[in-house]
This record gives structure tokens, C-alpha cells and sequence, in this order.
């Protein structure tokens, strides 16, 4: 059976991951149909988007994606891409498996890291209700928002405050947490810890934390149990032995995420997947890298293990199972690594992007 992917290629580093990681895939021996998609800063300039329609056309018709990463720029620009195609696909679900491999450097060698984090991924202060400063309709806001109980106001002065908003609903929580608990049953896994800050934001994280257990009962067979979320970075950074699936509200599901790739030795070996009722979209939690452009450098490793995610998903088990060990084997060997999985980054023996891809293939064709 072949199946119909997007590859979305990205801007930056992006193109030259993209292909690493399709060749990686292929590899496999699994048919996949490729529709190569451009988006990102590089495809701006041709088209006065950084998103063609063409884009989105394409993973509402495949209802699958490998994404390559793209570039947000900070505070100006357009806004991300990243979270725009999580949004308009209904993608409510980011799943970031945070594993250590050996041979990876990372300050703890010594512990096998396997945490799952699954974050919400369409409310919370992504959903991208901001009010700008000095506006006319933020103004009104402080207004009616200081005409509410004393406790309520805002401080600041009214020409000098941007404001965000937070929605946390009953059915947005329900659908996330519920998925970690399904993820839990159908991975093996035994515990999943929910975390928030409901302690100080008692209408929304305390919305959040009420539903989460709720939902936990329906699941007496999965172990449950609830982190304030700045308790829940030094319990990670102390004991991450002890914890197994996560699930959190957007932002802190982001900022966990990378905590988290932190533990297994960074960014470069995180994936992920973006998951909802009509498709899903696979990326690497690490940025476009616009410098190492063209280099042949940067490392493949996140990106080809979203594309095991990928085939996980489209039920191809055996496939994901044998990608990933394939990059745990070339990992745990050494020598055909990019340079920031040596141990000394400066080290003359590491490989390009193109030479580690190249090496993961021989692993899955060797098998």
C-alpha cells in the first residue's frame, strides 16, 4: 500500500532536512507518494506569503505531513507558521517523546530518560488573542476590565499595557488529557502527570486541572497524579526517572518540551507530532537554523525520528520501529554523526547531514 505524504520543506536548514529525512523514510522500504510543499521565509519573496494556499490544500488532502522546520521571526513579522497549521487543521494534540540514546553527550548519560510530553496545542496564550499597546480597542479592554471587582484591575497605565488572552475550556482540556491516557494504554506507559499552575490561575489552570481529573477517572488502570509546573522543571531536572507521560496546557507544553530535550542531549535529537480528528503534521521541536544554511551540517536526527512517528501513525509499526533503532545504532557507534553529537564538537571525523542520513539507510538496508 502507498501513501499519500506532504512534505512540507521549510526555510533555512529546512530543505536540506527534509530530504535526509525522505530518504530515511524511503529507506524503509515503505511507499510513500511525496507531494513536495514550499513554505517558509525562502518562498515569500515568490509568492507575498510565507504559507500558499497550495500548502494547506495539500495536508487536507493527505491528512499527513512532514514538516521541515520553519522560521518565526521574533516580535515582527508574520506570525508563526508553525502554530497557524495547528490551528487551521484542528492539530489539537502535540506529541514530544523526550528519549535518551546512548552515546548522545547530555549531563545525564547515566539516566534513561523516556518521557512523552503531550501538550494542548490551540488554546491557552497561543491562541493568539493579544490586544498591542496604545490601541483603541485595548484601552476599551482596560476600561471594562478595571470596572470589574477591585481585585481584577489592571495597574498599569492604560497606553503603555499589551494584553493577552487565555482561554482554557472544559472541552479543549478534556480531548488533550484524554489523549495522553489513550496514548498511555496504547504505548504501555503507566503514569501520566498533569501540570499547571492552578495555584494562581484558579479559572483557567484550575479549570484545567479540575477537568484532568475528571477525565483520570475514567482510566483506573493508568496511574495519575498532578505537577505545579515550576515544580515540575526542578522534579525533571532532579529525578526524570520518575515520570513517564506529561500532559500540560500550551505554553507550558512548550517550555516543558525543550526542558525535556534538554534532559536527552538537545534539540537536535526531539520530535514531534501535531495530531487531530482530520490529519496530522510531523516536525522537528527545533528552529530553522538560517545560518547553517546550505552547509551540510546541522543534525538530521529530530526530523527523521518525526518521520518514524509518521509511519507509527500511518500503522506502519514495524517500519517506525526499525527507523528508529537505526538511528540509535549509528548514534550509539559514533562515527557517522554531525558534530554536535561528538564529544568534542571540533572533532575533524564528523559528517554532514547528507553522510548521517546516508548512514541511517545503510543501517535500515543492512536489516
Amino acid at each position: 500500500m502507498a501513501y499519500d505524504v506532504t512534505l512540507i520543506t521549510g526555510d533555512g536548514t529546512g530543505p536540506e532536512l527534509a530530504e535526509a529525512a525522505r530518504q530515511c523514510v524511503d529507506a524503509t522500504g515503505v511507499a510513500i507518494r511525496w507531494d513536495v510543499q514550499e513554505a517558509g521565509v525562502d518562498v515569500m519573496a515568490k509568492t507575498g506569503t510565507p504559507l500558499p494556499d497550495s500548502v494547506i490544500e495539500s495536508v487536507r488532502r493527505t491528512r499527513c505531513a512532514l514538516k521541515a522546520p520553519i522560521t518565526t521571526p521574533v516580535g515582527t513579522g508574520f506570525r508563526s507558521i508553525n502554530v497557524f497549521l495547528r490551528q487551521e487543521l484542528g492539530l489539537f494534540a502535540c506529541i514530544r517523546p523526550c528519549k535518551y540514546y546512548a552515546g548522545v553527550r547530555t549531563f545525564f548519560s547515566g539516566v534513561k530518560v523516556d518521557i512523552v510530553i503531550v501538550r494542548e496545542n490551540t488554546e491557552d496564550l497561543y491562541a493568539g488573542v493579544e490586544f498591542e499597546a496604545g490601541q483603541e480597542p485595548t484601552r476599551r479592554l482596560i476600561e471594562f476590565i478595571n470596572g470589574l471587582p477591585a481585585d481584577r484591575k489592571i495597574k498599569t497605565g492604560i497606553g503603555e499595557t499589551g494584553i493577552s488572552i487565555k482561554p482554557i475550556s472544559v472541552s479543549g482540556t478534556e480531548r488533550i488529557v484524554r489523549c495522553a491516557f489513550e496514548y498511555a494504554r496504547s504505548h504501555g506507559r503507566k503514569k501520566v502527570t498533569a501540570v499547571h499552575k492552578a495555584n494562581i490561575m484558579k479559572h483557567t489552570d484550575g479549570l484545567y486541572l479540575a477537568t484532568a481529573r475528571r477525565v483520570a477517572e475514567q482510566f483506573p488502570d493508568i496511574e495519575f497524579e498532578d505537577r505545579i509546573v515550576d515544580n515540575m522543571c526542578m522534579q525533571l531536572t532532579q529525578k526524570p526517572e520518575l515520570y513517564d507521560i506529561l500532559v500540560l496546557p500550551n505554553l507550558y507544553g512548550d517550555i516543558v518540551s525543550d526542558l525535556g530535550a534538554g534532559l536527552i542531549g538537545g534539540l537536535g535529537i526531539a520530535p514531534g507530532a501535531n495530531i487531530g480528528p482530520n490529519g496530522a503534521v510531523f516536525e522537528a521541536t527545533h528552529g530553522s537554523a538560517p545560518k547553517y544554511k546550505g552547509l551540510n551540517k546541522v543534525n538530521p536526527t529530530a526530523l527523521v525520528l518525526s518521520g518514524a512517528l509518521m509511519l507509527e501513525h500511518l500503522g506502519e509499526t514495524d517500519a517506525a520501529r526499525r527507523l528508529e533503532q537505526a538511528v540509535a545504532s549509528v548514534i550509539a557507534e559514533g562515527r557517522s554523526v554531525t558534530y554536535d553529537l561528538k564529544a568534542d564538537r571540533n572533532d575533524p571525523t564528523a559528517v554532514g547531514t547528507r553522510e548521517m542520513a546516508a548512514a541511517i539507510c545503510g543501517k535500515l538496508q543492512a536489516r
